[in-house]
């Protein structure tokens, strides 16, 4: 037997050898990119200046629009890429006291946080310190007791909180009345058992629970009170200074006061403290705080070049956007698929228009936002009226519309796009060896012989007749594109795509023509 002194030391050892062992950081080889990238941008950029000319029509709408849903007070704004554009505001922040809500009026927010929880979850990720695949009960042993509604279910993994797909049943409104909880309380319910409405991974439903556990999770990871870890990780980073947990650290004047519209009048709501749910809807803040994080989510798109400048990777952002369980929506004429990413609601349309939104509502707030990623443009409003929604939306995006900044960024042609054009309109006018040699797949001429493609190129050209223009390339990414080339007889539509190898070469050309009407 060892000495208990030896036995001790070599205990510590190995404690301290485990301990430095979690907290080093996983080390990332460098990566190479392409200099050659062009992002897509806005040929005519006027987005800014056409959205400031809606600032009166605005006005008038969000007014009436508080006064037929006897909405106390709204707070809105306007983002464009990195600048808040538009920032107003219409009636009481407090109507005991008569107080005009303003920008920097200080709103719950309610749902609207979770996407901070489900960031903080990434940055942690990010740094090595869990994994989206690890097991929840990892971290909260309590759920090792859990349930589970049937014997092949998957156990619950941090991936499915954070997409509400655990199998927690759907608990609004009885979860915002757990926002003041303290933490011993999240842990008696799991402790105690929760019922589950569905299997881990089998379906989407909205839970409050799963991202109150997100937030115990981050705790315990970080080492970290939940709302502290948010502070100094995301919110402080970003610059946002007003932003807050506990409704007794906002300043009076900012504080908006939460109602309820009964009897044909305004009645105070219970104010509630901050606590273990926090993590579900605790965030307090303004248009012009939150503005800054609308931003930030913005900046993720498109891809780029350039040094990471937030709290979490642009890949990471990304990443929260990416809807997880789709699904498909009738909308009247233009159906609209939509799931659920990280603490993000992302839909898309029938005209393959995306945006990225959240709302939240709790006992005397409403609120919510919506980003587009490839106009650049997010909007948000907050009010002090209980689960009412702060807006007419429709009529806001119609005012957008109208002025024409609803518009994607256009991706420019890469080089090597521009480079195989060019030897397309030689190699079909031509037939040169050395050209087909240079640019052409070894799968080309396996799938159509080489005499019946110059026999359809050679036809095409004689409809066409005499050349006398021939157009701009149409990127659809860095290694596919289309362009026409103009003849006096009609155009010929020319189609094609590169193969993945270093040096790209030409895997499909389609070539067709349409004469003149």
């Amino acid at each position: 037997m060892k000495p208990i002194h030896l036995i001790t030391l070599l205990a510590f050892a190995c404690l301290s050898i485990s301990a430095n062992a979690q907290e080093k950081k996983p080390e990332v080889a460098p990566r190479s990119f392409s200099k050659d990238y062009q992002k897509p941008v806005f040929k005519k950029d006027h987005r800014a200046e056409k959205i400031k000319e809606i600032l009166p029509e605005l006005e008038a709408l969000m007014t009436k629009y508080a006064k037929e849903n006897h909405i106390p007070g709204i707070s809105y704004g306007i983002v464009v890429d990195d600048k808040l554009v538009i920032a107003s505001s219409t009636g009481l922040l407090d109507v005991e006291k008569n107080t005009s809500a303003s920008t920097n009026s200080a709103f719950r927010i309610a749902s609207m946080t979770k996407s901070f929880t489900a960031m903080a979850i990434l940055k942690l990720r990010d740094e090595g310190k869990l994994s989206l695949s690890d097991p929840a009960e990892k971290y909260v042993p309590e759920l090792a007791n859990l349930k589970y509604l049937t014997q092949d279910a998957a156990l619950i993994d941090i991936e499915n909180l954070l997409t509400m797909t655990a199998g927690f049943p759907e608990d609004n409104p009885w979860g915002d009345r757990q926002l003041d909880e303290p933490d011993q309380m999240l842990l008696d319910l799991i402790n105690h058992g929760i019922s589950l409405s569905n299997s881990p991974s089998y379906q989407y439903e909205y839970s409050n629970t799963g991202y109150a556990i997100l937030g115990h999770i981050v705790s315990k990871v970080s080492g970290q009170p939940y709302q502290e870890y948010i502070t100094d990780n995301i919110l402080l980073p970003l610059g946002m200074t007003h932003t807050y947990w506990e409704i007794d650290e906002v300043p009076d004047e900012k504080l908006a006061v939460g109602y309820r519209w009964e009897d044909e009048q305004w009645k105070l709501e219970p104010m509630l403290h901050d606590g273990a749910f926090g993590a579900m809807g605790g965030l307090i803040t303004s248009i012009e705080d939150f503005s800054k994080y609308v931003s930030f989510h913005l900046s993720a798109w498109p891809p780029k070049n350039g040094p990471e400048e937030g709290p979490i990777k642009r890949s990471s952002l990304r990443e929260m956007h990416t809807p997880q369980f789709p699904r498909l929506n009738s909308n009247g004429d233009c159906a609209i698929m939509s799931g659920y990413g990280f603490g993000l609601g992302i839909y898309q349309n029938c005209n393959g228009t995306k945006w990225v939104s959240h709302g939240g509502a709790l006992p005397g707030f409403g609120s919510n936002f919506r980003f587009f990623p490839e106009f650049g443009i997010g909007i948000m409003a907050f009010c002090n009226l209980t689960y009412t929604t702060p807006w007419p939306l429709a009529e806001i995006e119609k005012l957008l519309y109208e002025k024409g900044v609803m518009t994607p960024r256009q991706l420019p042609v890469s080089n090597i796009l521009e480079k195989r054009k060019g030897q397309i309109v030689l190699l079909i006018q031509t037939g040169s060896q050395e050209i087909e040699e240079s640019i052409l797949a070894e799968n080309f001429f396996l799938d159509q012989s080489k005499e019946s493609r110059y026999t359809q190129y050679k036809a095409i050209l004689a409809q066409a007749g005499k050349i006398t223009n021939i157009n701009d390339l149409i990127p659809q990414n860095q290694l596919r594109g289309s362009f026409t080339m103009e003849g006096e007889n009609g155009n010929i539509s020319i189609f094609f795509t590169l193969t993945p190898e270093k040096d790209p070469k030409v895997q499909q050309l389609d070539i067709s023509f349409k004469p003149k009407q």
